[in-house]
């Protein structure tokens, strides 16, 4: 294989080769089994997105008393054992 590299990316590449005390080569190899395990994962920019979102909607989740809740969740269970739905969705 033959692959072109910028001047800063080959400087960068050299830097690392000597820094490790390992061939060229065997840096690339170790940057792309890295790079290649990260696929499919959040980067930081998309993870503190993702936890901007999650604060901002959680902000938004009306507080009720607790015994609301549970009432609800009793009468959800309590439709869903009669059938479910009785009256037309509006």
């Amino acid at each position: 294989m033959t692959f072109s590299l910028d001047d800063e990316t080959a400087t960068r590449l050299r830097r690392a080769a000597e820094r490790l005390e390992k061939p060229m080569s065997e840096v690339v190899r170790e940057a792309v089994h890295l790079y290649y395990a990260r696929l499919g994962r959040l980067s930081d920019t998309e993870r503190d997105r993702m936890l901007s979102d999650f604060d901002r909607l959680v902000a938004g989740i009306p507080e009720r008393p607790l015994a609301d809740t549970e009432a609800e969740l009793v009468a959800v269970r309590e439709a869903r054992r009669a059938g479910g739905r009785q009256t037309p969705a509006e």
